[in-house]
């Protein structure tokens, strides 16, 4: 018996000590090239999956003799009852220790996500370290007052003139909805780097959320993809399904309880061939994938390309510029062109709002290039993202560096982007990790006007670490450490967190080209901001940025 105990515990250790979350995650990606050790792995693996069988089956023929034994001997087993049963609590013993160890290290390793200090957070894991990379303090601060100042007066005239183009579009827009559709349009939300004040190149982008919502008898019904049975597949973590509900379909749908008339419009069923060949409006196809419930995109997209044209038709006459449609695939992507030559984007973005929160789904983002299901739709949480840049703007130092830094990493991002193409890397990644650095640095004077060097340096070396681990997790979910006026829906807050950088998993080709993206802007990095700060000292300022 004491060596049926033995052998347990021994497997039950050996399981413990073998698990992946014992060992540190810095290196959890491997090369691909390094074929000779993962031979090896293999090998052990199976070594180990082949001694826990055969302890298996000498334990099961132990408990077969000792059953046999006591069977036997009936009237000794009854003087001593607890002997029959002692193996049965070293067993559960075991189970309820294995249970504990496994529980406490899931929890320690979630904590050392969001706790971990911060100079071992940051280590440069590269060929190129970005700590030490060499950045001349004066060098930025004439960079930042020669550019970004200017350029931060130039963003908020055109956030004016943005804002009340759009309130003139959506009026237009709700009228032509009211008399055709009945489609209701929410105000806009203005989100993005040119309403956080961290534009920093050009062209000058506007991204307006634009919710809207169904008339009566229909509704939205939604599927997150972190709620228990979930319909989301695993690989679209951060979206939706959203289905549209009538709630007369009971009685009957109202295209099939009334007689069909002009301004009858269905969002569940399609319409006769009569109807198709007599109505051929775009604004009343449907909302809903072809034969099912589930929101369209593409047909969201459609609806909402018609009535901004339509809409703009009505107010032309009023302004003395140009608009088109600056994507055609895109809707409501929208360029203004002014005689002078200056353009700006306009992107109005259809979503659907979640409940009471602001958390939107929106159609699509305008940075990400990326096809996706049509009946799955993204989860913004620009707004809290907004807002975390507001608390943060209260509560650091007069005149911090966190905008600057963001403005800094976005232009050499862009700049290098010019010399060696696209890659997967984003605005939006490179703007979570600031806002991750500001929610992990608990000092805010650290974030100091004169420590935007440094900063810098750790927002680099946290973007390098974060690729070659191919992990960066979005900012708002899973993250129990937000500050508690924010108001993020708990359903998110304790979400299991979403990896933005999931994709360079899947695709080795994407992830080597970023890789070497990143290196080449830390390499010029230095350079770039030397080449572009004489020319601003010149005043020429924006044609140099334009470039």
């Amino acid at each position: 018996m004491s060596s049926a105990i033995a052998r347990v515990c021994l497997v039950v250790a050996a399981a413990i000590l073998n698990h992946p979350l014992f060992f540190s995650q810095e290196n959890a990606t491997l090369p691909e090239q390094d074929e000779e050790l993962l031979t090896r792995m293999r090998l052990h693996e199976e070594q180990m999956r082949t001694h826990e069988e055969r302890l298996v089956r000498e334990q099961s023929m132990l408990e077969e003799e000792e059953r046999s034994r006591l069977e036997s001997q009936p009237q000794q087993s009854e003087g001593s009852p607890d002997e029959a049963y002692v193996w049965y609590f070293w067993s559960a013993v075991s189970l309820v220790v294995f249970l504990a160890v496994e529980v406490s290290r899931v929890d320690l390793a979630n904590v050392e996500t969001w706790t971990i200090e911060d100079e071992e957070m940051y280590p440069g894991n590269g060929s190129i370290g970005a700590r030490t990379l060499a950045i001349d303090k004066g060098l930025l601060r004439q960079f930042c007052d020669r550019c970004l100042h200017t350029l931060s007066h130039e963003n908020w005239r055109v956030q004016e003139f943005v804002e009340g183009l759009a309130d003139n579009l959506l009026e237009s827009m709700r009228n032509v909805c009211n008399t055709e559709t009945r489609m209701e349009l929410g105000d806009f939300l203005g989100v993005g780097s040119m309403f956080e004040s961290w534009k920093a190149h050009k062209p000058l982008t506007c991204d307006l959320i634009v919710p809207f919502t169904l008339p009566a008898p229909y509704s939205f019904q939604y599927h997150l993809w972190c709620s228990p049975a979930s319909r989301v597949p695993p690989d679209l973590q951060g979206f939706a399904a959203i289905e549209v509900n009538n709630k007369n379909l009971a009685a009957g749908c109202v295209c099939e309880s009334v007689v069909v008339r002009e301004d009858v419009l269905c969002l569940l069923h399609s319409r006769t061939a009569r109807l198709e060949e007599a109505e051929r409006s775009e604004e009343e196809g449907l909302l809903c994938s072809r034969d099912t419930s589930s929101l369209s995109k593409d047909q969201v997209m459609r609806w909402f390309q018609f009535s901004v044209s339509k809409a703009w038709g009505r107010i032309a006459h009023k302004y003395d510029f140009e608009l088109a449609f600056h994507q055609l695939d895109t809707a409501g992507a929208l360029k203004v062109r002014f005689r002078s030559g200056k353009v700006i984007v306009l992107n109005l973005i259809p979503a659907v709002q979640l409940d009471d929160t602001k958390a939107y789904f929106v159609s699509h983002f305008p940075s990400d290039t990326s096809s996706t299901p049509d009946t799955y739709w993204p989860m913004s949480l620009a707004v809290y993202e907004r807002n975390l840049l507001k608390h943060f703007t209260r509560t650091l130092p007069q005149n911090p560096c966190h905008l600057h830094c963001l403005q800094i990493l976005t232009f050499l991002h862009k700049k290098q982007t010019g010399l060696t193409g696209e890659s997967a890397l984003t605005d939006y990644h490179l703007k979570t990790v600031v806002l991750h650095l500001l929610v992990l640095r608990r000092q805010p004077s650290s974030w100091g006007g004169g420590f935007l060097d440094q900063r810098l340096r750790d927002a680099l070396a946290f973007l390098q670490r974060s690729l070659t681990e191919k992990r960066l997790h979005h900012v708002l979910i899973g993250n129990r450490h937000l500050p508690g006026e924010l108001g993020v829906p708990e359903v998110f807050r304790t979400a299991e967190p979403v990896n933005l950088f999931r994709v360079f998993v899947l695709q080795r080709a994407l992830y080597v080209d970023t890789v070497r993206h990143l290196e080449e802007m830390l390499r010029n990095a230095p350079a770039l901001l030397q080449e572009y700060t004489p020319h601003l000292l010149n005043g020429a300022v924006h044609s140099r940025l334009d470039n």
